[in-house]
């Protein structure tokens, strides 16, 4: 690894710990001179786009790519017409392989633009569906809670996924905090 490279690289911690605890704040709040959000936002999803163009190319996976920037963030989907076994592949086992490839992707956009990103990557939809299974995790355990009074401690995720569970503990009116680190960090789900 160069020494540039190891000046840009950055760790999936820190990328963790940024999409799940720090509020956003756009680079023109913090740096006028960039220039407006979006038009960041908009070069971080071309860079992405290329890069993982050019990894479909290579893999011969066919699918289609769509970008869309909603909510201070760029949201990057791969899909394809037909079934693609290529693109299963790339999501892997509990979207494992489809994380690592969203680390990737985020470290291409910051060596090409010297800019952190946390854009998040789907492929055929594998996140919205992932979405609705973490609102029923999160309906489960608030119904645990209720009914033994215990808090209730749910299986490791991503911060994506911390997230969208926390959001949907907050909205039923429950307490959720995040513990452990790196792969066994998880949420902790209570009455208060």
């Amino acid at each position: 690894m160069s020494a540039e490279s190891t000046e840009h690289a950055i760790s999936t911690e820190a990328i963790e710990d940024q999409d799940e605890s720090q509020p956003e704040v756009l680079d023109s709040e913090v740096n006028p001179e960039k220039g407006a959000s979006a038009s960041r936002l908009e070069e971080e999803g071309d860079v992405a786009a290329d890069y993982l163009e050019e990894l479909l190319d290579i893999a011969d996976i066919d699918g289609d790519i769509d970008i869309e920037v909603r909510s201070g963030r760029t949201y990057i989907s791969i899909v394809a017409e037909e079934e693609s076994a290529g693109l299963e592949n790339l999501v892997g086992t509990d979207g494992e392989v489809l994380e690592a490839l969203q680390e990737l992707t985020r470290l291409a956009v910051l060596s090409a633009t010297e800019n952190r990103s946390r854009l998040v990557l789907d492929i055929n939809g594998y996140r919205s569906e992932r979405a609705g299974e973490l609102q029923k995790i999160a309906d489960d355990a608030v119904a645990s809670v209720k009914e033994s009074g215990e808090a209730v401690a749910l299986a490791p995720m991503s911060a994506y996924e911390r997230k969208i569970v926390h959001d949907a503990v907050a909205e039923l009116g429950f307490v959720s905090e995040s513990e452990g680190e790196g792969a066994d960090r998880h949420i902790v789900v209570s009455a208060d």
